[in-house]
């Protein structure tokens, strides 16, 4: 079936895509080209800036992607959104080309659009043949809703693909309620929507759990590690190494798993068949864990 996200989440959606507050990922040398436009703005070192409590908000990693910025930004701007339109338009291009080279978040590409306006243009790069806009909040709020809808659908399924299995006929209630729908907010993720599957708490799955507290959650609902082959409503997680779980989804029976990938609004919990999951995954190691049925 084809998961597709209602106008209420789509609202939701860009309510939050895009933080008031810009930051741009930047090198040294951006420093001495930006310097005149510098006074009005936080120059954070790097190191500083990801161990800051301020800047460590789940929307904020989601929407600018930290995982995926290049280790060799030095610098972070951290700007009031009407600082970049001050900015000369040869200035704005060198400092959005740079957003796009350090694959920082809030880069879409652009479709063909019948809204280009003037305002667009200023934002956009081109990389490689492909067209970006390179995302700011005083930009994003002069948009249409239509135009953000569109570039956020678009941009949307690159995450993650929104077909899913039928929710099976057994399925518990609890998840029925969530099965291939969305989240309006982000933060939940494999093991909050695993966690909320065996306690059927519903708060827990919106929250973003990490590894250990999720060993600790599924210990007290009463699962423990199982050698064999999984069933119905055991859960199958994925370790590196280092035994650390990487991921985790919750059996329905019939191959069929209860499952979210990631910890975006746009990663739906949705009903996958366990040769997508053993594919995604392979290159980990497969654990069970069983509800001992005495507790």
């Amino acid at each position: 079936m084809n998961i597709v996200p209602s106008i209420k989440h789509l609202k939701s959606w860009i309510n939050q895509y895009v933080p008031e507050k810009d930051l741009f990922f930047i090198k040294e040398e951006d420093l001495f080209v930006l310097e005149k436009y510098l006074p009005e703005v936080l120059i954070i070192p790097k190191k500083e800036f990801y161990e800051h409590p301020s800047y460590n908000h789940i929307q904020l990693v989601n929407s600018y992607e930290y995982w995926n910025i290049d280790d060799d930004i030095q610098f972070v701007i951290v700007a009031q959104h009407g600082w970049f339109n001050k900015l000369p338009s040869e200035k704005k291009k060198i400092l959005n080309a740079r957003q796009v080279e350090i694959n920082r978040g809030l880069v879409l590409p652009l479709p063909s659009l019948n809204e280009r306006n003037s305002l667009i243009e200023n934002h956009v790069v081109i990389k490689n043949d492909q067209v970006y806009i390179v995302l700011q909040s005083q930009m994003w709020n002069s948009l249409s809703d239509q135009l953000k809808a569109d570039l956020l659908l678009e941009y949307a399924q690159e995450w993650d693909s929104w077909d899913g299995y039928d929710v099976p006929h057994n399925a518990p209630i609890h998840i029925r309620k969530f099965a291939n729908t969305f989240p309006h907010n982000a933060g939940s993720n494999c093991l909050s929507a695993t966690l909320y599957a065996v306690t059927q708490q519903e708060w827990i799955i919106h929250e973003w759990v990490h590894p250990k507290t999720f060993e600790e959650g599924i210990k007290r609902a009463g699962y423990f590690i199982h050698e064999g082959d999984f069933r119905e409503t055991d859960i199958v997680a994925w370790v590196n190494g280092e035994g650390v779980i990487q991921h985790a989804s919750y059996c329905l029976g019939d191959y069929l798993f209860f499952n979210k990938n990631g910890q975006t609004f746009f990663n739906p919990w949705k009903i996958v068949e366990w040769s997508t999951l053993n594919e995604e995954w392979q290159r980990f190691t497969t654990r069970v864990y069983r509800r001992n049925k005495q507790l």
